[in-house]
């Protein structure tokens, strides 16, 4: 058998066509125009006794000032998860819920997060809000929600997300565009159809199985404010057995 040319395999293949492969052609000598993109930061400073004794309390603190700065999608977080043989992977998520017990987000349990979680339950997370120069970073370990507090939430989304809850297999390939619009599509007459805009929440539609959440329980949490420099303020909670530690760190 002959070996297939090196290059970057497209996973979702057209129907009735072999799959598309792009080869890796040399390298460009020229410098991109993002290469040399830079901002100066300084817009504001953090210091230990600006923070409060409960990191949640300060991450609710901090999402309302990205709120009210007109941040885009503030609640959105990068979610770092590892599979058992200790691989990266990193998305886009929505956070959902903060309390004493930590911060909540929802999916499929059977997806690609899903499934490393359930390997391995140690997770990063960040929020990243460039009007304010503030990040957060958080470490800690994953626990499934249960069933009760899933079904609340879901109750909550736009029924058309929900029907795309139960239409999409998610993380796994599939031939085009329109055979996930078909899924959609049979999902959708099941459930009774789904409005226009797809906007409404409710309408008695229940999650499906293999759709869950998580509470992540931190470890640690960093409090970024970016300064002139590159001297940034990063102050950081550890977890001890007597609480919660605050220490700052170099930048």
């Amino acid at each position: 058998m002959s070996r297939a040319p090196r290059g970057w395999l497209v996973a979702r293949m057209n129907e009735g066509q072999s799959p598309v492969l792009f080869g890796e052609g040399p390298a460009s000598s020229a410098t991109p125009p993002w290469s040399s993109l830079r901002r100066t930061f300084g817009a504001a400073s953090l210091a230990a006794g600006e923070l409060g004794a409960d990191p949640m309390a300060q991450l609710e603190a901090w999402l309302a000032d990205a709120l009210e700065a007109g941040e885009l999608d503030p609640n959105a977080m990068s979610l770092a998860t590892a599979d058992r043989a200790g691989r990266p992977d990193v998305r886009i998520v929505l956070l959902k819920a903060v309390g004493p017990r930590g911060i909540v987000f929802f999916g499929r349990l059977d997806s690609a997060k899903g499934r490393q979680i359930a390997g391995n339950p140690h997770v990063a997370l960040c929020l990243y809000w460039p009007r304010l120069e503030r990040q957060v970073r958080i470490r800690g370990r994953a626990h499934r929600l249960p069933r009760a507090e899933v079904g609340s939430y879901f109750a909550t989304r736009p029924r058309g997300s929900q029907i795309g809850a139960w239409a999409s297999p998610q993380s796994r390939p599939i031939p085009d565009r329109q055979a996930l619009e078909r899924l959609y599509d049979r999902a959708a007459a099941r459930f009774g159809g789904v409005a226009t805009d797809g906007a409404e929440a409710g309408g008695g539609i229940s999650a499906p199985p293999y759709w869950g959440g998580w509470r992540v329980r931190p470890s640690s949490v960093e409090f970024w404010q970016g300064r002139r420099d590159r001297l940034h303020d990063r102050l950081a909670y550890r977890r001890t057995h007597r609480g919660w530690r605050l220490v700052r760190l170099a930048p």
